[in-house]
């Protein structure tokens, strides 16, 4: 794998590895019926082996919440190695590993016990998560110095309708910065990352542009993930009847909801996928023509939680 572009892992700092598929989100989970539902049909054996690996990391990030250098040691295995990812090729993409970026001196790590809002203290753009092995820049994505993102750039990713309103709720919300990033893999993935960096948590838990009811400019309609949906589901024993894990660190950090454009999708299918991590929130496009594959999605999101956790 090709290396970050960032500077070499700080002194103290272990870097992670990527290869990791999609955790569970933080939603609200159905209540339990008082009469025990009729049996389901049998899940097609090919989903079985999505959900299987999905639970995995699921677990594993769960487990997260004790320490980051747990999800960092688990995900250096090889996925051969582990249960449940012991597949050669489902999907995933090959991404480099992991590196933190180094802080300025005296500042502390998003979420630690200094810092319960999670502030990032690094700079934006080292924040993002690197694009994949064989991947292309894209060239269409409008950047400046550090790949910040102009505001009226960003919101080129909304219907027209929608943009007035959205840039005065940013100007007037909190916003202080924005960074990007995008590439497109050689099956015709096209991704793109944005990082908005706010005055504080609240002003994210405030940001109306990565919801369900969100209007994308090519995707006027989206959808849960259903893949990510039914994770969910498998794990709300663990994880609370909330689909959260018991403790407000979690929910701050990983706070993650993943959507998908509904049927009919045109030529092109999107997948949207949204992160907030205390004063940052991201979101994560995908469309390719056909249909967008679920697991890089997935895979890619995770990571770039993983990145601001």
């Amino acid at each position: 794998m090709t290396e970050l572009n960032t500077p070499e892992t700080a002194p103290g700092r272990t870097p992670a590895g990527s290869e990791a598929v999609a955790p569970p989100a933080e939603a609200a989970a159905p209540a339990a019926d008082a009469v025990a539902p009729p049996a389901s049909p049998p899940v097609p054996k090919d989903r079985r082996k999505l959900f299987a690996a999905l639970r995995w990391t699921a677990a594993v990030l769960v487990f997260a919440t004790v320490g980051a250098g747990v999800t960092y040691g688990i995900t250096r295995v090889e996925r051969t190695d582990v249960p449940g990812l012991s597949t050669k090729d489902d999907g995933r993409w090959k991404y480099p590993a992991l590196v933190k970026p180094e802080l300025p001196a005296g500042a502390a790590l998003p979420f630690a016990e200094d810092n319960p809002e999670g502030i990032h203290y690094a700079g934006l753009n080292q924040l993002l998560l690197p694009a994949p092995a064989g991947a292309t820049p894209d060239p269409t994505l409008k950047l400046e110095k550090d790949e910040a993102v102009p505001v009226d750039t960003f919101l080129e990713e909304y219907q027209a309708g929608e943009r007035e309103k959205l840039k005065a709720s940013l100007v007037n919300g909190g916003l202080r910065q924005i960074a990007g990033r995008g590439w497109t893999t050689p099956d015709g993935t096209r991704t793109r990352i944005y990082l908005l960096r706010f005055h504080g948590s609240g002003f994210v838990d405030a940001f109306k542009g990565c919801t369900i009811s969100t209007g994308l400019a090519n995707a006027s309609v989206l959808e849960a993930d259903p893949v990510w949906s039914e994770v969910k589901r498998s794990q709300r024993n663990d994880l609370g009847s909330d689909g959260s894990a018991s403790g407000p660190s979690w929910r701050s950090a990983h706070d993650v909801t993943l959507y998908q454009e509904a049927k009919p999708t045109g030529d092109e299918q999107v997948r949207f996928g949204c992160v907030q991590s205390g004063d940052v929130q991201a979101l994560v496009l995908q469309t390719r023509k056909g249909q967008a594959p679920v697991v890089p999605l997935h895979q890619t999101v995770i990571l770039q939680s993983q990145l601001l956790g």
